[in-house]
C-alpha cells in the first residue's frame, strides 16, 4: 500500500505532542505494511532523513517557514500558510505527478495548504486515492476558545481572524476527504455533528516511552511539582503564565518548588523568571525523565486547548501522580480521586497540590491506580493497522 503523507515538518526529534503523534503514526503505518513517502519541512535540529532505515522515504525541503506577517495577506491561517513554501509546493507537484498513491494523508490542519493542489490534480473522486484527514484537535472550536481568552483587544482581533481562517479551512478539508480521524471521542462527536455522513474514527496516540515497573514516592523526594511540555504555542504560553502567576506565591509560602520543563522562547521564560520565586524554568532539556524522577506531582494546568495530552501518558507510565484542571485533557481513562485529582480553577489546583504534596501514601495510591487504568490501552501498532484499513480499497 502506497501512501503519500503530508505533514507539518520532520517529526524528529519528537520534542512536542504534535511531532510525537505524527512520528508515532508514520512509524506504526510503516510497520503495518504501508510504503510511505513523507513531505514536510526540514528542521535544523533533525539528524537527517538519509540516516534512517525502514520503508519510509522522506522529502524534507529546507525552506524556512513563512512568517506570521505573510499569513495576514493569505486566505490560509498561519499554521497552514507557513508550510506553503516554494520547496514544499514543488515537491508536492512532483510527488502527485507519479499518480502512484493508494492514499494521501493530510496530517493536521497545517497541511491544508496542499488541499487545493491535490484536488486540482485529481478533479474527480473516482480515480483519486483515498484522502484521509488526521486531526490533532477539533481546530474550529479550539481556536475560537483561544481567541476569546486573549486579554489584549488588538491581539484578540488578530487571533479571531486567524481562527476564522482555521474554521473555514478545516471545514473544507473535512468535506473533501474520504475519512477523518479525531484524537478524542469528544472531537469525533463535534465532527459528526456537522457531517453526519462522513466516516469519522477515533485515533488516540500510542505510547512508546519509558514504563517504570515500580516506583514508590517517599519523603526523600524534593517537595516539588512539575509541569512538562512545549511552551512554543500561544495557548501553552497562556496556560503556563496564568497558572504560575497564581501558584508561585502559594508555593513560595509553603516552601515547595514548582518546575516548568520544556522548550519556550527565552524572552518569554525570562519575563516569568523575573516575576516568580518558587518556580524554576528549565527551557529545552535533552531528557525529561530525570525531572519526572525528582517530582512528587505532575500538573496539567491547561485552561485553553484541552483534548488529548501526550504528556499525561508520560506522567502515568513514569508513575508521577496527575493533578489537573477539569477538562484539561481527554482520551485517558483517569478518574477524579481514584487515579488523578481534578480541580475547577488554577487557584484550587495549586492549593490541591500543596495539600497533597506531603501525603506520599495518597500519592502512591494515585500513581498505582493511574497505571492500572492505562495499561494496555495505548499501543501504537494498533493505530497503524487502523489507518491502513481506512486507506485499503
Amino acid at each position: 500500500m502506497r501512501v503519500l503523507w503530508l505533514t507539518l515538518a520532520d517529526p524528529e526529534p519528537r520534542h512536542n505532542g504534535q511531532f510525537i503523534y505524527s512520528g508515532g503514526l508514520i512509524d506504526s503505518v510503516a510497520q503495518a505494511g504501508g510504503a510511505i513517502e513523507v513531505l514536510g519541512l526540514g528542521r535544523s535540529d533533525s539528524a537527517g532523513a538519509n540516516q534512517r532505515g525502514g520503508n519510509v522515504v522522506w522529502c524534507l525541503p529546507d525552506d524556512p517557514p513563512f512568517s506570521h506577517w505573510r499569513s495576514l495577506a493569505s486566505w490560509l491561517p498561519h499554521t497552514a500558510n507557513r508550510c506553503r513554501t516554494t520547496g514544499m509546493r514543488r515537491c508536492l507537484d512532483e510527488l502527485l505527478a507519479r499518480n502512484a498513491w493508494d492514499g494521501i494523508v493530510f496530517d493536521g490542519i497545517s497541511t491544508g495548504w496542499a488541499l487545493s493542489r491535490v484536488l486540482a490534480h485529481y478533479p474527480g473522486p473516482r480515480r483519486r486515492p483515498k484522502l484521509v484527514y488526521i486531526s490533532h484537535n477539533h481546530e474550529e472550536s479550539l481556536r475560537a476558545q483561544i481567541a476569546d481568552s486573549q486579554p489584549v483587544f488588538l491581539k484578540r482581533q488578530a487571533v479571531r481572524l486567524d481562527a476564522f481562517k482555521v474554521s473555514r479551512l478545516e471545514r473544507a478539508m473535512v468535506d473533501a476527504v474520504d475519512f477523518v480521524t479525531a484524537i478524542t471521542q469528544e472531537d469525533s462527536e463535534l465532527y459528526r455533528a456537522r457531517c453526519r455522513d462522513k466516516p469519522v474514527d477515533v485515533l488516540t496516540p500510542g505510547y512508546c516511552g519509558r514504563r517504570l515497573a515500580a516506583r514508590r514516592l517517599s519523603d526523600d523526594l524534593p517537595r516539588r511539582a512539575v509541569i512538562v511540555g512545549s511552551f512554543d504555542w500561544i495557548a501553552k504560553r497562556m496556560n503556563l503564565a496564568e497558572f504560575v502567576e497564581i501558584a508561585d506565591p502559594l508555593f513560595a509560602e509553603a516552601g515547595a518548588e514548582l518546575q516548568a520543563v520544556g522548550s519556550a522562547d527565552e524572552a518569554f521564560l525570562q519575563q516569568l523568571r523575573q516575576k516568580t520565586t518558587a518556580t524554576h524554568f528549565t527551557g529545552t532539556v535533552p531528557d525529561i525523565e530525570p525531572y519526572l524522577d525528582q517530582a512528587r506531582i505532575a500538573i496539567v494546568p491547561e485552561r485553553n486547548g484541552g483534548g488529548f495530552k501526550l504528556k499525561v501518558l508520560e506522567y502515568v507510565f513514569n508513575r508521577v501522580p496527575v493533578f489537573a484542571l477539569n477538562g484539561s485533557f481527554a482520551g485517558v481513562p483517569l478518574r477524579h480521586a481514584e487515579s488523578a485529582m481534578l480541580y475547577r480553577d488554577h487557584a484550587a489546583l495549586a492549593r490541591g497540590v500543596l495539600e497533597a504534596i506531603d501525603d506520599v501514601a495518597r500519592l502512591n495510591r494515585l500513581q498505582e491506580q493511574a497505571l492500572s487504568a492505562c495499561n494496555g490501552q495505548f499501543d501504537w501498532s494498533s493505530r497503524g493497522r487502523q489507518l491502513v484499513a481506512a486507506v485499503a480499497p
